[in-house]
């Protein structure tokens, strides 16, 4: 008995060393495709810019990195999903300031959007820009607020939704214009962009990319834009602040999210590699023709914004009177 166990001893011995240096062999992250949830629909600001920087990201992490767009319930479907996967790093979460919104406007959430999330990093920040139809006859936003004042609720705005940031946009300027409007929700920016150019609803604060070509085509008016700075691509209109407007702006940001237990390593990866890509300037060009500007973040930082967001968020809405739901 004390040889057979002699013997077990010394094979158990000579087992170790092939473990340990097939640990120490193992190939870092990743090493298989990323899958990247976006909670909103092809075309939204929130799609396009993920795609434009995935598409450079894949490259140079050396895997493919596949995106689905998993909408409903202003992106609570998506981010729930991202918040139950595997924290592996073969799930993200590319979303807006949605996120942060979500918590003032859903009542029984099944995640916590700052606890339930590792914060990587933001891809930039989209104004909102305040548009109408150039039959309104309204050549400032400071005509458009004096009308408003004098027909107390008989101007009407657009949204994407009952709580999105286009609706709190517009409910942050209301409060700080100090007039009434009625809010019209829609399911969607080219269905609510329809109805602003028809004259049938009044404005919409819509973001910068979407509005565009809009602008340009002499269909809509831009009077103001959410944003601390003026966008480049709209350098004549204010931003609320110009105009007078205090506590007014309310830009989205754009980012990646994973799920919280994600190893700090990969995600310190995710953000470095991704923040190179942000600072070529090929990158930037595209994000820069869509209205982004540039929002330089550490992940603790953009974990702090995601925690301070979701309280002034609830503040807000508090104010506008939204109820969750």
């Amino acid at each position: 008995m004390r040889r057979i166990l002699l013997v077990l001893v010394i094979l158990g011995c000579c087992g170790a060393p092939p473990v340990a240096s097939a640990q120490s062999s193992a190939q870092p992250w990743p090493t298989r495709a990323i899958h990247a949830i976006i909670p909103f629909g092809a075309g939204s600001a929130t799609d396009i810019v993920p795609r434009i920087v995935f598409d450079q990201l894949s490259a140079q992490l050396g895997q493919p990195i596949v995106v689905e767009n998993r909408t409903g319930a202003g992106g609570t479907l998506g981010a729930g999903a991202v918040a139950k996967s595997d924290p592996d790093g073969y799930t993200v979460l590319a979303t807006s300031n949605a996120h942060t919104i979500a918590p003032a406007v859903y009542a029984n959430l099944p995640y916590n959007p700052a606890s339930d999330f590792a914060a990587v990093i933001p891809f930039g920040s989209v104004a909102n820009v305040l548009v109408i139809a150039p039959s309104k006859g309204f050549k400032t936003i400071a005509e458009l607020v004096a009308a408003a004042k004098a027909k107390p609720g008989t101007f009407n705005y657009a949204s994407v939704g009952v709580g999105s940031a286009t609706h709190l946009s517009v409910e942050k300027f209301r409060l700080s214009a100090g007039f009434d409007a009625v809010h019209v929700p829609f399911r969607g920016g080219p269905e609510a962009l329809t109805e602003v150019m028809a004259g049938r609803v009044d404005f919409y604060f819509c973001p910068i990319n979407t509005a565009l070509p809009f602008i340009r085509e002499g269909k809509l008016i831009g009077l103001v834009v959410n944003s601390k700075k003026r966008s480049a691509e709209l350098p004549d209109v204010p931003t609320t602040a110009d105009a007078g407007y205090v506590d007014a702006d309310l830009p989205i940001w754009i980012g990646m999210l994973a799920p919280a237990k994600t190893a700090p390593e990969i995600v310190a990866k995710l953000h470095d590699q991704t923040e190179k890509i942000l600072e070529m300037p090929s990158t930037w060009e595209k994000l820069a023709k869509n209205g982004v500007d540039r929002l330089k973040l550490s992940s603790a930082e953009f974990a702090a914004r995601i925690r301070k967001e979701v309280d002034d968020h609830r503040a807000l809405a508090k104010l506008a009177g939204i109820t969750p739901n």
